[in-house]
This record gives structure tokens, sequence and C-alpha cells, in this order.
């Protein structure tokens, strides 16, 4: 069962059809990034993508894995090296970055779209990931 799982990952991987990226950036997609062994843990990913304006709490994602809370940090961090508030963090700067870069969307609706509180704390998640400000990855993308 552990191998048909890991084919079916590296299956995945090979079809998934990446956002091209302009200027030399890299072309990644960070739910592949996290790439879980679980469906239960995959489920939760998927469910965090698309309600990303959600809060997303742990509780939330835990009931979407029919996990509690406890166990389902644990299994989480097991099966991606990382928490669940880090790797939401990861895919709202993803799904904001893409929209930065293909939109002309003001940042405000940007950041409220990509689930972030406020501007202010998209900003600083952009400091942290990109060491640049979203305003300067949108200017990169249009002289591309």
């Amino acid at each position: 069962m552990a191998s048909t799982i890991a084919s079916g990952s590296s299956v995945a991987r090979r079809l998934v059809m990446h956002h091209r990226r302009a200027g030399g950036q890299s072309q990644h997609s960070e739910l592949l990034e996290l790439a879980p062994s679980s469906d239960r843990i995959q489920k939760a990913l998927i469910h965090a993508r698309t309600h990303l304006a959600n809060p997303l709490t742990v509780e939330e994602l835990a009931g979407v894995a029919a996990l509690s809370p406890r166990q389902f940090s644990r299994a989480f961090r097991a099966e991606t090296s990382q928490t669940p508030a880090k790797a939401v963090e990861q895919i709202r700067l993803e799904a904001a970055r893409l929209m930065i870069e293909d939109t002309r969307h003001p940042m405000d609706q940007i950041a409220r779209e990509s689930g972030f509180v406020d501007l202010r704390r998209m900003r600083e998640a952009f400091m942290r990931q990109y060491g640049q400000p979203p305003q300067a990855l949108r200017r990169l993308a249009r002289a591309a």
C-alpha cells in the first residue's frame, strides 16, 4: 500500500501544470511541496486552499481531517515537517503572489482574498518569505 501511495504521489507531481513565472522565478506549488502521505492531511490542505479567506483554525482543519486538534497537529507535522499554521501561511503567500503577478487587484483586496487579516500582515509575511514587499513583486512581474 505504501508503494502505491508513493507512486501515486510521484505521478501527481508529474501531472501538475505549474504557473509559468517570469524572470527566472521558481515554479513550484506549496501544496505539492508539503506532500502529505495521508488522505486526511491532504484533504485538510485542499480545504485550506479552497477556503483561504476564512480564518482556518486548527480545529476547523482537524474537523475536515476527522481528527482531534491534537492528533491533527501531530500528524500534520509528522507528514509535512511544518505546523498547520505555517503551512496555511505558505499557501496564502502562494495565492497572494499569483494574484499580485496576474491581476491588477488592489493590494488590500489581495490580502483579504488570500486570508491575511490586513495588508500589513501580508506585507510582513512577504518580507519573511521573499525578502521584499508585495509591491516589489508586482513591479517585477509587470516589467517582465
